[in-house]
């Protein structure tokens, strides 16, 4: 695949086809891994995806207790 290098401001850039993006499930950065001559674009995934569901799941599952005691025992002083 081919795509041409444009001016954006002082620097050069590219863009990538909105196809690309969701194919590769692209967000707001990429990893640019310089290796042996290439360069690979690596998407960065959000951090936080998917934690909605995986609590939801461990609430219904009964798994979301405290590892460790309170810090306070009465945190009404």
């Amino acid at each position: 695949m081919e795509i041409p290098i444009i001016q954006i401001g002082n620097s050069k850039g590219f863009r990538l086809s909105k196809t690309l993006i969701e194919k590769y499930n692209i967000k707001d950065k990429v990893e640019v891994i310089l290796e042996k001559g290439f360069i690979i674009l690596k998407p960065i995934p959000s951090p936080r995806k998917n934690w909605e569901k995986a609590f939801k799941k461990m609430n219904d599952q009964d798994d979301d207790q405290l590892l460790i005691d309170d810090v306070f025992e009465n945190e009404n002083i």
